[in-house]
Formats: C-alpha cells, sequence, structure tokens
C-alpha cells in the first residue's frame, strides 16, 4: 500500500469520525422526535406515564441524555390534562438540528413540521401518505390547539389504557391526507382512529395508516 493511499485513508476516517460527532451532537441537542416505533399494544400506552417513559427510553438510546421527555398526549374527563402543557416553553428541534417550534404558540400555529422534518429519534423521516406501509397517523388525543377534548366521546382510548375498544385522536406527520381541508393537513388532529377491532388495537391503527406512533418533546 503506497503512502498516497495511506494518507487517503486516513482523511476518509477522519471525515467520517468528524461527520459522525457532529451527528451525535445533533442528537445530543434534538429536543422534538417522532417516536420510531411504538409500545406495541395499540393506544394502551400505559397512560400518560407508560408513553413519557416510551419517549425517555428511545431518546437515551439515541444518545439524548440529561433531558425530561414528554408525549405529546391529552386526556379527558375529570383531571383532564392538555397535551400542550405537557411539553415545555420551547424551542424544539429535531434529530439534523432543524427547529421546528420556538414556542408552545408557533407550535400550534405556523410551525416548521412537515414530512421531512417530523423525523425519529435515530433522524429518519416518518413513512407518509404514498409510502408503504403508511404511518403517518400519530397518537396525540388533542384538539387543533393542543386541549383536550370534553363531552362523552372518546378520544384517547380511555386515557391511554385502553388497545381494543375506544377512539384516538391521531394527527398527520406528513400534514397530508385524502384532501386539501385543515384535518387533513392538521399535524395533530385529524381523525379519530377506528376499525373492525374495536378502534385501539395495533391493527385497528394500521388499517388508517398509524403504528402507535407519538410525538416526542423535551419539557426542559
Amino acid at each position: 500500500m503506497t503512502g498516497k493511499t495511506l494518507a487517503l485513508l486516513a482523511s476518509v476516517a477522519a471525515l467520517s469520525l468528524l461527520a459522525a460527532r457532529a451527528a451525535d451532537a445533533q442528537t445530543a441537542d434534538m429536543t422534538f422526535f417522532v417516536t420510531s416505533v411504538g409500545v406495541g399494544n395499540g393506544a394502551d400506552l400505559g397512560g400518560l406515564a407508560g408513553a413519557d417513559a416510551h419517549c425517555q427510553s428511545l431518546a437515551q438510546a439515541a444518545g439524548s441524555n440529561g433531558k425530561t421527555w414528554r408525549a405529546y398526549l391529552s386526556t379527558q374527563g375529570q383531571g383532564a390534562v392538555n397535551a400542550k402543557d405537557r411539553i415545555g416553553n420551547g424551542p424544539w428541534q429535531n434529530a439534523k438540528g432543524v427547529v421546528i417550534a420556538k414556542s408552545v404558540a408557533e407550535l400550534h400555529g405556523a410551525n416548521n413540521l412537515t414530512k421531512q422534518t417530523a423525523l425519529s429519534e435515530k433522524g429518519d423521516v416518518i413513512n407518509g401518505r404514498g409510502d408503504t406501509p403508511n404511518r403517518h397517523d400519530i397518537l396525540t388525543g388533542s384538539q387543533p390547539d393542543g386541549t383536550a377534548f370534553t363531552g362523552t366521546e372518546d378520544r384517547t382510548c380511555r386515557n391511554w389504557t385502553s388497545g381494543t375498544q375506544g377512539a384516538a385522536m391521531v394527527g398527520h406527520s406528513d400534514r397530508t391526507g385524502l384532501d386539501d381541508s385543515a384535518p387533513a393537513k392538521s399535524w395533530n388532529s385529524s381523525h379519530p382512529s377506528r376499525g373492525s377491532g374495536g378502534g385501539c388495537t395495533q391493527a385497528d391503527l394500521r388499517s388508517t395508516g398509524g403504528d402507535g406512533l407519538l410525538y416526542c418533546f423535551a419539557a426542559n
């Protein structure tokens, strides 16, 4: 092996190391992601605590430590919780360092959430409409302004404890649906889940283009 070849290999190795370090730094600074996988039991997430633990586990596995991660989920009934009140004040950026919103108000207004920016904790694009399989339905249980639903209709699969009967409001991570209506383009409030299993099973979620995925935000 010639000296030039060795020098070239050393340069390639150095560049690869720098790229890896840059990627690690971006992941460490990540404050928002879409979960790459769901809990696996439909919309039964083990309540808010189980959902938060899922976010925390995936973030730490990706190299993001020292943060308190919260799932963007609302609950209903007595003691109802608004998703927007759980996630801190922002700003939030994805695994590539792109800011998706600077504040809670911007997140629920003119945010920068698109298929290209609503990335997983690994920095991957989430499959959307037109992809196989489509996984763009993200569990939120929320209204467009990030608040909980009132009334008696279930929109949280029994506050994220049912993997069978019920319904959960979902948003489209790719901001794309069957038409150009506001709900079809909504990242957090597109339509309720449904299906032959009762509305909250893993199969039900997949039947409409989901996989039990969550939005996760660093609250601190």
